[in-house]
């Protein structure tokens, strides 16, 4: 259960993971002048247009759906009524759903999130039913401790003589106070047990400091992780949450770069450094984001200017990663250091990425430089026609591969260079990256280059792209490229038409519902996700007859279950004769309760009888059909 604190009274939603697949929870309950105080709050134009360009069409704003691959414009948000609707993948709601959809968030998180945006003050607190296992901790719980840490690492950093150095060193990059302060750096001291003792006098338990990462050991043998080193806070994409902490060296020992361990907040794979800052400005950067592999890189791209830039956290580019950046860009540029290991970073970066549709270029430092040397010698301009400029991945593995066909003398040498190619190519056709007129062009090049047949290529480069989609790889990837959101099983039949034809009115119509609430209950409804919706409308209508479908979307936790209110009031609306329809349904739904388990072969006739009812009683409205 999750509470609320707001301006003095406390209201409660117990968070029941019922979903469409008919589990089982009890009905939520929850405070919703709260929600619709936050819903209020938070113009849905304006939080969609802080993600996507949205331009007017008629009564309503329409623009490129960001919940798949859209290319021409499907994604509609109506401002009157406050919601959103792709035509394309059927993703629709209030904006708690697309902020929830958009961010990858929970309900509570998103309704947080939006809170803070509107300045609506929310205190969350967790209530437990029954007592949580010593192993168990609590989110929230770690995300206080890694903010006390965060500030007591900055405080060392500030420190006239424990942070005298660590200074130095960061006047030496150039990276200026405001800077240090935007990004939260700071110092890990040298002694190996100055935070845990800062940690104690601020009663915070050892548990947490091990289960957050920042000791180690157990007993009397705790310890810092982190010693001795400059300190880079990383948030979650909103900013708010603290997940963990990566360190450099500033004595040489040990590895260069440490993270925090896996935590139930943080996982390296999953995350990266600076999204939270550059989220928002990749749509106004062509939905381009650059990716480099140093905290550095990243920060001093922004302290130039340039603000569509995250870097990697220590880590090869993950497939949870390409899938991040895949909410937020259509395109991925990979700026890596211009060295034998920087090309060898990038090239494994373009095999997970090259498994995503999703546009991918190449760019590398010149004079083997990094981002930030580069930046500071040649500015944000020469660092942003860099970017332009990068090579598409097929011409980056084109030159790679040219380059290794002239360099290799050995054979085995050149069949790996091929393979590379031939492998890039493949995983591009796979997922739809690279069209068949590109592909026929490709293998007549390799066919000239190599002396080679090119049916032979053919038939080899399509054995490949088999393989390919036959990898677990490709059929994850495959499934998170195209609707993201879980199908809805809508239920068939006379009885979930029935379900249907009521909820499609109901949400239509609202003021019909004091016609309905008498004869049919929630629990008429058999068809899960149909019975989810009624407790949601259900339970709205009964306090607010006048309700509308952005209030409705807001009682319901799942994104999935927003977007079918929307399709019902959409139909609804569409086939009109309400009063009708509504009459007909509840008439089907109390005679097969009454009929029971008897109705499964007597639906046709049943059927039968209420049209020719309803054409009795209005030849020109039919009711129900």
């Amino acid at each position: 259960m999750f509470v609320w604190v707001y301006q003095g009274f406390v209201f409660s939603r117990n968070f029941t993971r019922r979903g469409t697949n008919g589990e089982t929870g009890k009905m939520p309950s929850f405070d919703t002048a709260l929600i619709s105080r936050i819903q209020q709050a938070n113009d849905i134009v304006d939080v969609v247009g802080e993600h996507l360009s949205l331009k007017r069409k008629g009564r309503e704003m329409v623009g490129l759906c960001p919940f798949h691959d859209d290319h021409r414009p499907s994604f509609n948000v109506n401002p009157a009524k406050q919601i959103f609707k792709c035509f394309a993948c059927g993703a629709g709601g209030d904006v708690v759903k697309f902020v929830q959809m958009r961010e990858n968030l929970s309900f509570p998180q998103a309704i947080e999130r939006l809170a803070d945006r509107a300045g609506v003050k929310i205190e969350i607190r967790t209530s437990h039913g029954p007592r949580a296992t010593v192993d168990e901790v609590d989110p929230n719980e770690l995300a206080r401790v890694n903010a006390w840490a965060a500030k007591y690492f900055a405080a060392n950093l500030a420190h006239p003589e424990r942070g005298k150095d660590a200074r130095r060193y960061l006047q030496e990059r150039q990276l200026l106070p405001d800077t240090i302060q935007k990004w939260q750096i700071g110092l890990a001291c040298g002694s190996g047990g100055d935070l845990l003792a800062a940690a104690r006098r601020a009663k915070i338990p050892d548990r947490l400091l091990v289960a957050a990462g920042l000791v180690v050991g157990s007993g009397l043998s705790l310890a810092d992780r982190f010693i001795s080193r400059l300190m880079f806070t990383i948030a979650d994409v909103t900013g708010r949450v603290i997940i963990g902490f990566g360190g450099r060296t500033l004595t040489g020992e040990g590895a260069k770069y440490i993270n925090s361990p896996a935590t139930v907040l943080f996982d390296k794979s999953n995350a990266l450094f600076g999204l939270n800052h550059a989220r928002h400005q990749i749509p106004t950067n062509r939905d381009t984001v650059v990716v480099v592999e140093g905290y550095t890189d990243c920060i001093m791209a922004h302290q130039f200017g340039a603000t569509n830039v995250v870097a990697t956290l220590g880590t090869s580019f993950t497939a949870g990663q390409v899938r991040i950046l895949r909410r937020y860009a259509k395109k991925v540029v990979l700026l890596f250091d211009s060295d034998a290991a920087g090309v060898a970073a990038a090239n494994r970066a373009l095999a997970v990425a090259l498994a995503w549709r999703i546009d991918i270029a190449v760019a590398s430092v010149p004079e083997g430089k990094d981002p930030c040397e580069f930046l500071l010698a040649k500015g944000r301009e020469a660092f942003e026609t860099l970017v332009e400029n990068s090579p598409n991945v097929f011409q980056f593995k084109w030159t790679r591969l040219i380059d290794s066909l002239g360099a290799e003398a050995t054979l085995a040498g050149k069949k790996q260079a091929v393979d590379e190619y031939l492998d890039a190519v493949a995983a591009a056709v796979a997922v739809g990256n690279l069209q068949t007129i590109e592909k026929g062009l490709i293998i007549n090049q390799l066919s000239r280059i190599m002396n080679i047949e090119a049916k032979d290529i053919n038939t080899e480069l399509n054995r490949r792209i088999g393989r390919v989609k036959s990898s677990s790889v490709y059929s994850n990837t495959a499934e998170a490229a195209g609707r993201q959101q879980p199908p809805i099983d809508p239920g068939e039949g006379l009885s979930a038409n029935s379900q249907r034809e009521i909820l499609e009115v109901l949400l239509a119509e609202p003021r019909l519902f004091a016609e309905a609430k008498g004869r049919v209950t929630p629990q008429s409804f058999d068809v899960p996700a149909l019975q989810r919706v009624a407790e949601a409308v259900f339970q709205i209508l009964s306090v607010k007859p006048s309700a509308t479908s952005r209030d409705i979307c807001g009682c319901v936790e799942e994104p999935q279950l927003a977007g079918l209110i929307l399709d019902l009031e959409q139909t609804g609306v569409r086939k009109g004769n309400f009063r009708n329809r509504l009459a007909d349904a509840l008439a089907v739904m109390e005679q097969i309760e009454q009929q029971e388990g008897k109705i499964a072969g007597d639906e046709r006739e049943l059927l039968r009888r209420t049209c020719e009812h309803a054409a009795r009683r209005d030849p020109r409205n039919m009711g129900m059909v």
